[in-house]
C-alpha cells in the first residue's frame, strides 16, 4: 500500500504499553521515510528527547543509548535536542558523548540541550537509593528495582521548586555553587534522618553507584576511553557518615557542565525556526503511557510524563496538530512489580526463548514476559491516542525451536463472576482481581526475519497481526460505531537492524479482513 503522508511537521515516538517497545528503531524509520518521499537529504531537522532521564534505555543501529537521543545514528538529523522535561546529569552526557563520538556518529556538535533542563547530580543518585532502602528495611515494601539513577528525586526537586537548570551553567560558578551545596546538605540530611539509612547502607551506596557505572561503561573503558577511576563514587563521601566532600562534588559538577556549555541554548527557538522552514521535528519519549505518572498505577510509574502531550511542554511550544506513533512489541514485557495480567510463569518453550532476549538496556534487568494485550494498547488509544503503529519483534514469535504451540491474545479482562471488562480499570484493586481473556492463534515455523513484504508473511503471521489489531479497535471502541479515523499499522518489525522492516501493509480495513482467530473469546 502507499504510505499515508504525516498529519504534522511535529511527530511524536511513543510507547504504548509499558516500556522496552523498541521506539528507538522508529526514528531512522520515519527519517528513511522522509528522505524517499520528499526528495530531501535532512527532512527531519531535530530529534528531541521529550522525558525521563538516563533510566530510559534505547538501542538504535545496535548502539545503546539512554540520555541522547535515537536520532543519534542518522548523521541527516542537524540537532538532537534535550527538552525541558528531561532531567540529567551532566556526566552521563560525557560518559555516553565520548563513545559514541570515537564511532563518527558526530553528536557533540549536533547537541542541543534547553536551558530549562533540570540538572540531576550525585544528591539525587544517593536519594534513590535511600529511599528504596528505606521502602524494603523501614516499611517493608517489596523493592521497586531502583536504577539509582537519580530520576524520581530530581523531579521532586522540580515540584519542591528546588531546580538546578543546564542554564545555570552560563552563569557564574558561586551562584551554582550556591545552589549545588544547599541541595547536598538537604539530600544528606534527609537520608540520616527521614530515611534514616544505617552508615553501612551509607557507605554500601557508593559501592552501588560505583558498580553500575562501571558495569554500563565497561565497554568505553576496554577500549581505553576512560580510566575506571572515572567512575569512581567513593571520592564524593566526606570524612563522617552522611557527609560529602561538597568542594570535590562542586569541582567535578562544575567541570561537567562547561563542558557542555556551548551546547546549551534556547530549544524553542530551534524548533521554531525548523517549523518556519518546513522541517520535520520528531519527539522520542522515554517509558510508555502505562508509566505515565498520571495515567499508570503508582508506585510502578516513572517520574515524567511519558505521552504526546508532555511534547508541547518539555519543548516549550504552543499546543499544535501532532502525529503520534503508538510503538508495541508482538508480545507484552514489564519489569519489577508491575501487575501482569497477561504474564507466563510456568515454564514454557516460547517464554523460556523470549526471556533469554528481554533484558532492559538501561538496567540490565531480566524483563517479565506475556502475551500481548490488546486492552492496554486500546486504553492508550481511547485516551492517548495515536494515528500510526509500529509493531516490533513479531519474528520472535516463530516456532523456531520445535514449539508448534499456538499463540494468544489478550481482547478483554473479566471477573470472577463472569463480568467482562473492555477497559483496564482505574481501580487498581480491581485491576489485580482480573483474568485475561484470550483468543488463540495458529503459530507458524517460518523464519521471518528475511522477509521485506507482508505478502510473504505466512498466513498464520498475517491473521497474528490483523488480530493485534483487531483485538485493539474491539476493546477501545467496544458498544460503540469506530471513529472514521482509525489508526494504521506502518510498520512491522521482524527483526532488530533497520533494514528488518516491513512497510507494505494493508489498509487497516483490508488488514482485517485476514484475522482468522483459531478460538472466539
Amino acid at each position: 500500500m502507499a504510505l499515508t503522508e504525516f498529519k504534522s511537521k511535529l511527530i511524536a515516538d511513543c510507547g504504548i504499553s509499558m516500556g522496552d517497545e523498541g521506539k528507538g528503531r522508529l526514528i531512522s524509520e520515519v527519517v528513511s521515510e522522509l528522505q524517499g518521499h520528499l526528495g530531501v537529504d535532512s527532512p527531519v531537522e531535530i530529534v528531541i528527547k521529550i522525558n525521563g532521564g538516563a533510566n530510559s534505555g534505547h538501542t538504535a543501529g545496535g548502539l545503546k543509548l539512554n540520555l541522547l537521543p535515537a536520532g543519534v545514528v542518522d548523521q541527516s538529523v542537524v540537532y538532537l535536542a534535550i527538552g525541558a522535561g528531561v532531567v540529567a546529569d551532566p556526566r552521563k552526557f560525557h560518559w555516553e558523548l565520548a563513545p559514541v563520538d570515537a564511532k563518527g556518529y558526530r553528536v557533540t556538535e549536533r547537541l542541543a540541550i534547553d536551558e530549562r533542563t533540570m540538572v540531576s547530580d550525585l544528591s539525587h543518585r544517593l536519594l534513590d537509593l535511600a529511599w528504596e532502602w528505606y521502602r524494603v528495611n523501614l516499611i517493608n515494601e517489596e523493592p521497586r528495582g531502583s536504577t539509582g539513577r537519580g530520576i524520581t528525586p530530581s523531579y521532586v526537586d522540580e515540584v519542591g521548586q528546588f531546580q538546578i537548570y543546564y542554564g545555570d551553567f552560563l552563569g557564574d560558578r558561586e551562584s551554582f555553587g550556591r545552589k549545588l551545596t544547599q541541595k547536598l546538605n538537604r539530600a544528606c540530611d534527609t537520608i540520616q534522618h527521614v530515611c534514616r539509612a544505617s552508615e553501612t547502607a551509607w557507605e554500601a551506596f557508593f559501592d552501588t553507584l560505583t558498580e553500575a557505572e562501571l558495569r554500563a561503561n565497561a565497554d568505553a573503558i576496554g577500549t581505553g576511553l576512560f580510566l575506571e577511576s572515572e567512575f569512581d563514587f567513593h571520592e564524593f563521601k566526606g570524612d563522617r557518615p552522611f557527609t560529602l566532600n561538597i568542594p570535590r562534588v562542586l569541582d567535578t559538577y562544575w567541570s561537567a557542565g562547561q563542558e557542555l556549555s556551548k551546547r546549551i541554548i534556547d530549544v524553542r527557538e530551534l524548533i521554531r525556526k525548523a517549523g518556519n522552514r518546513g522541517k520535520f521535528v520528531v519527539g522520542e519519549f522515554g517509558q510508555a503511557y502505562w508509566l505515565d505518572k498520571r495515567q499508570g498505577f503508582s508506585p510502578n510509574v516513572s517520574a515524567s510524563h511519558t505521552y504526546a502531550s508532555e511534547f508541547f511542554n518539555s519543548a516549550c511550544i504552543p499546543i499544535q496538530p501532532i502525529h503520534v506513533f503508538g510503538v508495541a512489541k508482538a508480545y507484552d514485557t514489564k519489569v519489577g512489580t508491575h501487575t501482569f495480567l497477561t504474564q507466563v510463569d510456568e515454564p514454557h518453550p516460547l517464554f523460556d526463548r523470549l526471556k533469554k532476549l528481554e533484558f532492559g538496556t538501561s538496567t540490565g534487568r531480566q524483563r517479565k514476559v506475556g502475551w500481548y494485550d490488546a486492552v492496554e494498547k486500546a486504553d492508550t488509544l481511547r485516551y492517548g491516542g495515536y494515528d500510526d503503529l509500529m509493531i516490533n519483534k513479531i519474528d520472535a514469535l516463530g516456532h523456531g525451536d520445535g514449539w508448534g504451540g499456538n499463540l494468544k491474545i489478550c481482547v478483554a479482562y473479566e471477573d470472577a463472576s463472569g463480568q467482562r471488562y473492555y477497559r483496564v480499570p482505574r481501580n487498581n484493586a480491581l485491576r489485580k482481581s482480573l483474568r485475561p481473556v484470550y483468543r488463540e492463534y495458529a503459530g507458524w515455523s517460518d523464519d521471518l526475519s528475511t522477509l521485506r513484504s507482508f505478502s510473504d508473511l505466512p498466513a498464520e503471521a498475517k491473521a497474528y497481526v490483523a488480530g493485534m489489531i483487531k483485538g485493539i479497535l474491539d476493546s477501545a471502541f467496544h458498544g460503540e460505531t469506530p471513529p472514521d479515523s482509525i489508526p494504521n499499522l506502518r510498520y512491522l518489525g521482524v527483526g532488530p537492524m533497520p533494514s528488518q522492516i516491513i512497510k507494505d501493509i494493508p489498509d487497516t480495513r483490508e488488514l482485517l479482513a485476514l484475522d482468522a482467530p483459531l478460538t472466539q473469546a
